[in-house]
């Protein structure tokens, strides 16, 4: 994205861009035939169960103004009209925390109101889509993509650590609940006496952390030693989902004595019931709202832009990385200009908008991705090994030092090429998944609370790994006499590279950061402000971190890229997963499959960001002590001989 000054330049460029390979999006995934259907179900369930979340969130902190039958609705259009219209298909919508925190605050603010209160909540919320609109289209008109890259990893870091606290935080507050009364049921009914709370918070417990706990182990199923790759892979795919399944069956393996309401299962109205069709109709109440809080709506309306802006932009460039190999051109500008159209449609049908979601996104290209790495892999290594020789003979002509740093046979998957399967079909056939989701509302409501509670806290901690700033964190508390075993193993560059003095003063910087911005959403009113200190941190990272550490190191600390180093010298005891070729069996092409999913787990963080794979610098030096001590050894033999 380079400079531009006129309006609509930006959004000209995309349009063109797209529209010449718009036919091929379509005809690229009818080649594909059934193949497609595979990426479909695995970014369907991906995508929905989330969105079912923070539907019975939404649900309790608006009291039951919105449910997850509007999340899933909104998650549902959103979707389809994009995967039509929009200018990255690659790209998934959805319903996502931060619409979630903004919409509670909104919901808080009407009912404190009498002028607004909650019958007129979402004609309120509506207007303020309505301005939320009109600043993205300007974003959109005035090229404003163009500054996306301002925002730096520390920035995407810190929001990546706060909506992982605050799932964290609502899965405390969801399991802590399970032992009270909800605030619409009551008291007199038996499931909410003393002691069928205090056996419903039991089972919340046990469901929570027994979901918590198999969803991370079904997550690295690709890892474990048992079962055949084709199991092993399904699992790690579908696991989460499947273990929610489970986890609702074993629900309903309670005592026949146990009451109904225990334990307690999703609230979520029928899509024909009055609560399910009144959002339909909003906008013949817009014009109630008195006209002070229609203009009152800017002030949020601002935030959710500037959120939507960050977030939908910082989705779609992590769903096109480069090393993706994408061959289609770009659309930011266009793509914010139909997020603004998309947010005032939702807001005009009495939805909470969608927007580009992490990690559902890049976990869209990766399911997409194909390694061509078992035939094209020996080529690489033998055309490497033969340039190597070459360029070492030269060196030993001219005098030079022959000693080379890459190693093919190791080091070679790095460079292997990747093939994304560009085309609309799959996030249009996932959106509409969603939205038949919404024909099975009373399957949907057998799901006990107490398993999204531990979703949430599933979705947190599976967020950290490869989040650099939760890595810091974690070497702060190591002590420096075991600090070698953190190069015994992958690491960051900046491991090396950086003094752990300031490592040290980079992280408690971004910890006292994050505990400013999590203070902030605790705020009753101002707490709509949250977005803020992102946006402020540009001038901060610009002008104040320069100030205090060397450029090479904030270099290395707010790097763009994801660069990881491979520990050694143990791993030169052992064959790494990509290092290991694969078995010849009768089915080659699902053989080659499995080891391309195995492979792009493995060169990919959790939010689906690949990583740089170098050589470590104490590896590069413990080979050259290896070279000099098979050089003395030689030495030593012939001097024997004489």
């Amino acid at each position: 994205m380079g400079k531009m000054r006129k309006p609509f330049q930006g959004i000209i460029k995309d349009v063109k861009g797209r529209a010449s390979c718009y036919k091929e999006d379509w005809t690229c995934a009818l080649c594909s035939g059934v193949g497609i259907l595979a990426p479909t179900a695995y970014i369907f369930f991906a995508s929905a169960l989330p969105v079912i979340a923070f539907g019975e969130q939404l649900n309790r902190d608006t009291d039951g103004s919105l449910s997850t039958l509007e999340t899933l609705a909104s998650t549902a259009i959103c979707g389809v009209i994009h995967s039509i219209f929009g200018g990255q298909p690659l790209l998934i919508l959805g319903v996502a925390e931060p619409t979630v925190i903004m919409y509670t605050y909104l919901y808080n603010f009407s009912k404190g109101r009498p002028e607004l209160g909650s019958s007129l909540y979402l004609a309120w919320t509506g207007w303020v889509c309505v301005w939320t609109a009109l600043l993205l289209f300007l974003l959109a008109i005035f090229n404003a993509c163009t500054i996306i890259t301002r925002f730096t990893r520390v920035a995407g870091e810190l929001f990546g650590m706060l909506i992982a606290v605050l799932f964290m935080q609502q899965a405390i507050k969801g399991v802590i609940s399970e032992f009270s009364v909800p605030k619409a049921e009551d008291p007199k009914l038996e499931q909410n006496q003393f002691q069928w709370l205090f056996v419903n918070g039991l089972l919340a417990v046990i469901f929570s952390f027994g979901l918590l706990f198999t969803a991370l182990k079904s997550r690295r199923a690709r890892s474990w030693r048992y079962g055949t790759g084709w199991l092993r892979g399904f699992i790690a795919d579908y696991g989460v989902p499947l273990m929610v399944v489970v986890w609702t069956a074993l629900s309903y393996g309670v005592p026949k004595k146990v009451p109904e309401g225990v334990p307690r299962r999703l609230f979520c109205p029928l899509p024909w019931e009055f609560a399910a069709l009144y959002h339909w109709t909003v906008i013949k109440d817009m014009g109630k709202v008195p006209t002070l809080y229609i203009f009152a709506a800017f002030i949020p309306a601002v935030m959710i832009a500037g959120l939507y802006f960050f977030d939908h932009s910082v989705a779609s460039q992590m769903a096109q990385q480069k090393e993706f190999n994408l061959q289609k051109p770009s659309s930011f500008h266009y793509d914010i200009l139909l997020l603004g159209i998309l947010t005032l449609v939702c807001g005009l049908l009495g939805l909470p908008p969608a927007n580009g979601v992490l990690p559902q996104s890049p976990m869209h290209t990766k399911s997409l991705a194909v390694l061509r790495r078992r035939l094209i892999r020996k080529k690489m290594v033998k055309s490497a090994k033969e340039c190597i020789k070459q360029q070492a003979i030269m060196q030993v002509d001219d005098g030079g030092d022959a000693k080379g740093k890459f190693d093919p046979e190791r080091h070679i998957d790095a460079y292997l090429p990747v093939r994304v399967n560009e085309q609309r079909m799959s996030n249009l056939l996932q959106s509409l998944l969603v939205g038949l989701s919404i024909c099975t509302v009373s399957v949907i409501k057998m799901i006990p609370t107490s398993v999204l509670w531990g979703y949430f806290a599933y979705m947190a901690i599976d967020s950290l790994p490869g989040n650099q700033f939760w890595e810091r964190i974690l070497l702060l508390f190591v002590t420096p006499r075991r600090r070698y075993k953190v190069l015994e193993g992958s690491h960051a560059s900046y491991v090396e590279s950086v003094p752990f003095k300031y490592i040290a003063l980079f992280t408690i910087f971004q910890l006292v950061y994050l505990l400013i911005c999590f203070g902030v959403t605790w705020i009753p009113v101002a707490g709509i402000l949250f977005p803020l200190p992102f946006f402020l941190l540009i001038a901060i990272r610009e002008r104040l971190l320069p100030k205090l550490f060397q450029p090479k190191h904030l270099q290395e600390l707010d790097a763009s890229e994801y660069e990881e180093i491979s520990g050694a010298p143990q791993r030169l005891l052992s064959i790494s997963l990509t290092e290991r070729e694969p078995p010849d069996t009768g089915s080659e092409e699902s053989s080659e499959d499995f080891y391309d999913a195995e492979i792009l787990d493995e060169i990919t963080t959790n939010r689906g960001e690949f990583k740089l794979r170098t050589m470590s610098f104490n590896e590069e030096r413990f080979s050259q002590v290896k070279g000099q001590d098979e050089v003395g050894k030689r030495q030593g033999k012939r001097k024997a001989l004489g």
